[in-house]
């Protein structure tokens, strides 16, 4: 065997266990979020649960607006984003006991349901719609402290 040779075997080696790790830690990841909780239900099962309970709640305008708002999440991820950020939104809209959802519940929703890191893309869309991030300023704070406990 050549030196070239092993070194491309060793190279492809390290290659190969590093793409199988990467996988493998996503997998994990939403192994985890389908195991049950305390309630018996999991992560997952409460996002589909509040996505249902609060489908006929929609407008079109909120729909188009949720949409925009997840644009700029790589489309690979942007269904699993949707779902989690929908089920945010469903969540508060329920706890609030609304009848519909309205911007404002989206905004908050979205700003809860989506990490700190991507404040930044949310703040420059909002700005981009012309929304007032004024009134959502404690929301952002909650959320930076919530990140840090």
């Amino acid at each position: 065997m050549t030196t070239g040779f092993a070194i491309f075997i060793i190279t492809w080696t390290f290659i190969l266990v590093g793409l199988l790790a990467i996988g493998g830690f996503f997998m994990f990841r939403k192994f985890l979020k389908k195991l049950p909780k305390e309630d018996g239900k999991s992560t997952l099962d409460w996002e589909e649960y509040y996505v249902e309970e609060t489908k006929s709640m929609w407008k079109d305008s909120e729909k188009k607006l949720l949409e925009e708002l997840v644009s700029p999440v790589p489309e690979i991820f942007r269904d699993v984003a949707r779902q989690k950020i929908a089920g945010k939104i469903g969540e508060i809209a329920l706890n609030k006991k609304r009848k519909i959802i309205t911007r404002d519940i989206l905004i908050e929703g979205y700003i809860i349901a989506t990490p700190k890191r991507d404040h930044k893309f949310l703040l420059k869309k909002l700005d981009e719609k012309n929304i007032d991030v004024t009134p959502y300023s404690e929301l952002f704070q909650l959320s930076d402290s919530k990140q840090n406990s």
